[in-house]
């Protein structure tokens, strides 16, 4: 039982960080690509202010999937690499820690791109 609070709250959080997306589409003026660079430096900002912690506790994957949960990751990837090393743990601890996702997405956007083949709009 305990697995399908945990799939309810995920559903919740995810849902509600789309639902807010959504809404500053319709609502705002801002065009997508703001947005999601809103979203991914909200998790920053959160996380390094240690407040997305709790979110992602209470979400889960409803929490670190979005594009708030890889801002999440840049800025826990930066405070553990600035414990590590110093202030060169600035420079490369997101990308150390974001390495595994970003090496996923170059790579099944090249497998896709390989499979498919582009057409034209018109």
């Amino acid at each position: 039982m305990e697995l399908f609070w945990e799939y309810v709250r995920a559903f919740l959080c995810g849902g509600l960080l789309c639902l807010i997306g959504q809404i500053l589409i319709d609502k705002t003026p801002l065009t997508p690509a703001k947005i999601l660079v809103t979203y991914v430096v909200s998790g920053v900002v959160l996380g390094a202010l240690g407040i997305y912690k709790y979110i992602v506790a209470f979400g889960g994957a409803g929490a670190t999937v979005p594009l708030t949960g890889f801002g999440y990751l840049l800025a826990k990837g930066v405070a553990k690499a600035v414990d590590e090393m110093g202030i060169l743990g600035a420079l490369t601890g997101g990308v150390t820690a974001a390495a595994g996702g970003i090496t996923a997405a170059i790579f099944f956007g090249y497998l896709v791109a390989l499979i498919f083949k582009p057409k034209s709009k018109s």
